[in-house]
C-alpha cells in the first residue's frame, strides 16, 4: 500500500475528514489510493498554541506511530498567489491547517476512509508499506542464484562463487529477479523496513578448510512471538512461528546443521552472528568480515 507520514494534529484533521488538503513544499504525480500515516513526532509548539487549528481536534485522541485512515489522492495543484488568497477567503478551515504560500503544491484528497490502525515506522515521502505475507508474496518473483562482477547470472553456488560474487542491491535483485540468500535478506529489509517490528538478520556458518557453507535469514518480532521469515532456502520457505527468539535460533541451527552439513560438524566451528545492514556490492571476503565483525549467539550445545 501507498503511505504517506504526517505529524500530527494534521493526520488526525484528515481523519476527521476536517482537512482534505495537504499541503507539500513538492509535486507528486501519483495518482490513487493513499494511506495516511500518524509519525510519532510530537505536536509542535507553534501548532499546540495555535487555538484555532487545536480546536478542530476537539480533544480528539491521536495514535502516534500508525496509519490510521485511508484516501483517494485524485490532484495535485500548483499554488499561484490567486489561489493562496481564494483559499484564505473561501475555505479558512482548510487554510489554517496546511502552509499555503505561493509555489507550494495542494494534494487534493477525497473519499476518506478508517482503517484498523496498523502500527509502522515514519518514512520521507510516499512510501510502500507490506505486511509479511505480501513481503512474501513480493519474493516469489526471486530465484534463487547469483550475479558475478560482469553481470552474468548463475543458478548455482560453483567454483566460481568466492571470487566473482558481489552483494546486489534491493533494487538490482528486483530488476535481475535473481539473488543467494545474501541477497535476498537485504531485499526483505528493505520490503520490512516500513513495519514497527523488531527485525533482525542472521549469519550461519561452519567454519571448515573446504565450503564454508553459510546460510542468511532474517526474523522480525509481532505481537510477542518470534518468526523466521524464509524464501531463498525453498526446503523451509514460509514463515515460521515460535514463542521465543532463542527457539527460533536453535531451530534453525539444527536444520542447518541436518540438511546442509549433513550432521558432518565441528561445533566449535559454527557460529551464528546477528549482523546489521551491509554495504552493497560487497565480495565474499568483505561479507563475511562484515557479518564476522557483528554480535556473535550463543547458544547450548546441542
Amino acid at each position: 500500500m501507498k503511505v504517506l507520514s504526517l505529524t500530527e494534529p494534521f493526520a488526525t484533521l484528515i481523519y476527521e475528514k476536517k482537512k482534505l488538503i495537504e499541503t507539500r513544499s513538492w509535486k507528486t504525480n501519483y495518482r490513487g489510493e493513499l494511506y495516511i500515516h500518524a509519525s510519532l513526532t510530537k505536536i509542535s509548539k507553534n501548532d499546540l498554541e495555535d487555538k484555532k487549528l487545536m480546536h478542530l481536534i476537539d480533544n480528539k485522541s491521536m495514535n502516534f506511530g500508525n496509519i490510521i485512515c485511508k484516501c483517494n489522492l485524485v490532484d495535485c495543484v500548483y499554488m499561484t498567489k490567486e489561489y493562496v488568497e481564494q483559499m484564505k477567503k473561501e475555505n479558512y478551515q482548510e487554510y489554517i491547517c496546511g502552509e499555503y504560500k505561493e509555489g507550494r503544491y495542494a494534494w487534493i484528497l477525497k473519499n476518506i476512509e478508517v482503517v484498523e490502525p496498523i502500527e509502522a515506522k515514519e518514512q520521507l515521502g510516499i512510501w510502500n508499506y507490506y505486511n509479511e505475507v505480501e513481503i512474501m508474496d513480493l519474493m516469489k518473483n526471486i530465484e534463487y542464484g547469483w550475479l558475478d562482477k560482469n553481470n552474468n547470472k548463475h543458478n548455482k553456488v560453483d567454483e566460481t562463487y568466492s571470487d566473482n560474487y558481489i552483494l546486489q542491491t534491493p533494487n538490482e535483485v528486483i530488476k535481475n529477479k535473481i539473488g543467494v540468500c545474501w541477497d535476498q535478506v537485504e531485499l526483505e529489509r528493505y520490503y520490512f523496513k516500513g513495519n514497527a517490528w523488531n527485525t533482525k538478520t542472521y549469519f550461519i556458518v561452519h567454519y571448515d578448510s573446504d565450503k564454508c557453507p553459510t546460510h542468511t535469514f532474517l526474523t522480525f518480532e509481532k505481537d510477542n512471538r518470534y518468526y523466521w521469515f524464509e524464501h531463498s532456502w525453498e526446503r523451509f520457505r514460509g514463515i515460521h512461528e515460535y514463542t521465543t527468539l532463542k527457539a527460533l535460533l536453535v531451530d534453525v541451527r539444527d536444520k542447518f546443521i541436518k540438511y546442509e552439513l549433513n550432521d558432518n560438524y565441528m561445533k566449535e566451528n559454527l557460529c551464528i552472528y546477528d549482523y546489521k545492514k551491509p554495504k552493497y556490492h560487497l565480495s565474499v571476503l568483505e561479507f563475511y568480515k562484515h557479518c564476522e565483525s557483528s554480535i556473535n549467539i550463543s547458544l547450548e550445545d546441542r
